[in-house]
């Protein structure tokens, strides 16, 4: 089955109006799960990343193996209230909200290149919130990889002059 058919769609989740596009169905199968992660592997193994940024929390899902296929580091961004050492803040605005990330400030030092991965591109809120937090800390971001874009959101406008992938639009 191709990775789209293992995504469903759950009508006004988390609130009345958003169309919420559920990645557990692809999770949850083996064949599906592992062709997900070998597209992301496929297009970013040989380049010169040195750790994965995923967000939290279906991010990390896709951002851990990731990184092990690709020879990265691994680097989480939170929710606030979740990191327990001195971190940076930024805040972003969603679709249906406002909310704030975190990330240890030693998490990266000036000039580590990374790929920020997540599980769905909407308006870029989210992602452009992390590209501050990692240019906060001297990172490069050299690319953007989503499963899901929702493109009528038009979330590549908010990560302009970034490289940014999505395997599955809607």
């Amino acid at each position: 089955m191709e990775i789209e058919g293992l995504i469903r769609a759950i009508p006004d989740f988390p609130i009345p109006g958003i169309l919420f596009r559920d990645i557990t169905p692809l999770l949850k199968d083996k064949q599906g799960f592992r062709r997900t992660i070998d597209l992301f592997v496929d297009q970013f193994k040989g380049r010169s990343i040195d750790h994965v940024v995923a967000i939290e929390a279906r991010g990390y899902i896709l951002g851990a193996p990731i990184a092990y296929a690709i020879d990265a580091g691994f680097i989480p961004v939170r929710k606030p209230g979740k990191l327990p050492h001195d971190k940076l803040t930024e805040e972003y605005t969603l679709e249906y909200g406002t909310n704030s990330l975190e990330i240890h400030a030693d998490a990266l030092s000036d000039g580590d290149r990374v790929l920020v991965v997540d599980d769905l591109l909407a308006t870029g809120g989210t992602a452009a919130a992390t590209r501050r937090l990692l240019e906060r800390l001297g990172a490069k971001v050299e690319a953007f990889a989503f499963l899901v874009e929702l493109s009528a959101l038009r979330g590549r406008e908010a990560l302009a002059g970034t490289d940014v992938v999505a395997f599955v639009t809607y």
